[in-house]
């Protein structure tokens, strides 16, 4: 019998070992092995996922060092106006409390083959960009940190950045919450040098910018992670749109197709695959249930997908779908399970 994981993908307790102020409305959480064992290792880029007591879900970035077993450190900055979980971890999270955590996962993993990698972060969007720095650093890899904030007061990070400010390797941006006023994104990507991989994270209006000024990249240089689903395509039509759509536009009545049973279920227009799928007894991994996360990725074998997540790639989408939130255009969709 194979040993039992001591470290299970849910449910993993960690001890908060320490709180850190790292700027305005921006704290930093350390979490350690209540018995001061090592943890899972994880790669530079990557995230965990943080479970509440309601049984709701959140990703956040590890930003410590890749080389580090003893500890994982996320930063999160508190949004009054969000779902509520940073507001709660600010105001409920002390030190020496326990907490529930998956195991660390990478969406947004570093590409080694690169001459130059060229990071841009919006606030928040910094943190996983710390530990691809931290790995550069062990590396000897050559990288640039572009770090745009509303002020110094709300740039996080700031002692852990003041030498590589120096060095030229991190340079910030202050806009007084101005978009332009700050990072000229459209000169700085206008050129494309070969060997330059862009990784670029942010709120929802600096994600479109960089998007749209790095269209001219080719796609395999071009690295990205929502932190949020408010940039996510639009989901729902007016009612003058529904009276001119047909079924397949609106994503209602079409079926999904089980590849090794055979078996078919109609999926609503308001339920997810993923629902429809479990309350038939076929339980498919989910986390974020934004399409933010791909941990529910599965392979379809015919149909067309209406894709709605932010995380796969182009040739990704080609052959795999997020059934949480992504529908299809086509009447059937053969999944392969």
């Amino acid at each position: 019998m194979a040993p039992k994981d001591k470290y299970p993908a849910h449910g993993m307790r960690l001890k908060m070992r320490q709180i850190t102020h790292q700027a305005e409305k921006i704290n930093s959480f350390e979490m350690v092995n209540p018995d001061g064992e090592d943890l899972p290792e994880f790669t530079a880029g990557a995230h965990i996922d943080f479970f509440f007591r309601d049984g709701s879900v959140r990703q956040y970035s590890l930003c410590n060092d890749p080389k580090e077993r003893h500890r994982y450190v996320i930063a999160i900055l508190r949004d009054d106006k969000g779902r509520g979980g940073s507001l709660a971890l600010h105001e409920r999270l002390h030190v020496q409390r326990t907490v529930s955590i998956g195991k660390p996962r990478n969406n947004f993993p570093v590409h080694e083959e690169a001459k130059h990698h060229l990071l841009l972060a919006g606030g928040i969007g910094v943190t996983p960009m710390m530990s691809m720095i931290h790995h550069f650093q062990s590396t000897g890899a050559e990288y640039t940190l572009h770090y745009c904030t509303r002020s110094k007061e709300h740039t996080a990070f700031q002692y852990e950045f003041a030498d590589l400010i120096t060095e030229g390797r991190v340079i910030i941006h202050h806009d007084d919450g101005i978009p332009g006023n700050g990072l000229d994104i459209k000169t700085l990507l206008k050129d494309h040098s070969s060997g330059t991989h862009l990784y670029y994270c942010g709120p929802p209006g600096f994600m479109r910018a960089v998007k749209g000024f790095s269209a001219h990249w080719p796609d395999d240089t071009v690295h990205l992670e929502y932190f949020t689903a408010a940039a996510s395509p639009k989901t729902t039509m007016s009612d003058e749109e529904k009276s001119h759509a047909g079924d397949e536009a609106l994503g209602i009545g079409f079926q999904v197709k089980i590849a090794s049973s055979g078996a078919i279920f109609s999926v609503p227009n308001h339920k997810s695959i993923v629902q429809v799928l479990g309350e038939n007894g076929i339980d498919i991994e989910v986390s974020c249930q934004s399409g933010l996360c791909r941990t529910c990725a599965v392979k379809y074998l015919e149909g067309e997908v209406d894709h709605k997540d932010l995380v796969l790639s182009e040739s990704d989408r080609s052959q795999y779908m997020t059934p949480c939130c992504s529908r299809a255009k086509s009447k059937l969709i053969v999944l392969d399970l």
